[in-house]
């Protein structure tokens, strides 16, 4: 009997992948049905209501659907439901996007994406969420922690987000404006009132699962306290990772308190180390992220550091009123966006 248990081991894991894969499909296919069925359903509330000018009848409409769907098909065709089937069909109305989106996406994913207003901020959601694949979860918990407005692309102009946007729609192409944020959020180290740096290193080596999802899961752990020896001096870089699509080694600095002029030239120092020494051939050059506390704007505009590939970013670890952090985060965006008109009408 044992041998025979043995001998079917093998046997019995092909059959398991073959069942495996055959539910995964059927999901997909049933996903795709039933994400069509309720854009179609909208389409037909939409239009119906169109035809009416009086501003009741939408909700009138909806709410006699809905008594006559449920007594047919169950508590699923609630008004809830029906004005989520509207909302897609308001969102997009074009069949061909919907049903260009219904394998990739699941219906829950485009739930929680339709009601975002903004057409670039929902086209940044959509094309994260295909390219790093998150849960249901991981996307309302990315919109949540405000990730569009924390992200470099947020504060350039129109025209640059949709051609980033495009290029990793067409060609799976990320463009570094998508990877780094700012701030990051830290709150899950758990850090007191102080910290030091060692302190916040070691936190982020404990989480480092978490730390990785919000730097973004393309990123890949490869050392800490890594050491670089220079003219017999050794120097040691707080934490290095790899990011497999933008093909480059990050180095991330972490720093308490505000941004200082010094840090550029000791990150510099580390980029150029590592362009020369570690850099492997069809890898791009290395990025460098500065982590702080605070930072001041016009000295890392005046000292260039896009030129030398290192970016700067706040880090908090303990958040603050979400009401407050949207209005911060919402100005910082049009202090942005005005900057490079005024630079654009010189």
């Amino acid at each position: 009997m044992k041998q025979l248990e043995t001998n079917s081991a093998p046997l019995f894991e092909s059959i398991r992948q073959l069942i495996e894969e055959s539910r995964v499909r059927t999901a997909v296919t049933v996903n795709a049905e039933l994400t069509m069925l309720y854009w179609k359903v909208g389409k037909y509330i939409k239009e119906d209501i169109l035809k009416s000018n009086r501003a009741n009848y939408g909700e009138k409409v909806i709410e006699s659907l809905s008594i006559q769907l449920t007594q047919q098909y169950g508590k699923g065709w609630g008004k809830r439901h029906l004005h989520n089937c509207l909302r897609i069909a308001e969102t997009f109305p074009g069949e061909q996007i919907v049903h260009a989106l219904r394998t990739q996406l699941s219906w829950t994913h485009l739930r929680s994406i339709i009601f975002i207003d903004d057409k670039l901020k929902r086209e940044f959601y959509i094309e994260m969420c295909k390219i790093e694949k998150w849960s249901t979860r991981q996307l309302d918990e990315r919109i949540q922690s405000m990730l569009y407005e924390r992200t470099a692309i947020s504060k350039k102009p129109d025209e640059t987000i949709v051609n980033d946007l495009k290029q990793l729609q067409e060609e799976q192409k990320l463009s570094p404006d998508l990877v780094f944020r700012d701030p990051y959020f830290l709150d899950f180290l758990g850090l007191s009132d102080t910290y030091s740096e060692k302190d916040l290193e070691s936190a982020i080596l404990v989480e480092l699962n978490r730390f990785i999802i919000e730097m973004g899961t393309d990123f890949a752990f490869l050392a800490r306290q890594k050491r670089i020896t220079i003219d017999n001096r050794d120097y040691k870089i707080d934490l290095l990772f790899y990011h497999r699509r933008l093909k480059c080694l990050v180095v991330i600095d972490l720093k308490l308190g505000e941004f200082e002029a010094g840090y550029k030239g000791q990150m510099e120092l580390y980029l150029r180390y590592l362009e020369k020494h570690e850099t492997v051939e069809g890898e791009n050059l290395p990025v460098g992220l500065i982590l702080c506390t605070g930072k001041n704007e016009e000295h890392i505009e005046l000292l260039r550091l896009k030129e030398s590939n290192i970016k700067v970013a706040e880090y908090i670890t303990l958040l603050p009123d979400k009401k407050l952090l949207q209005q911060k985060l919402h100005k910082a965006i049009e202090i942005a966006k005005h900057k490079l008109e005024v630079r654009n009408d010189k």
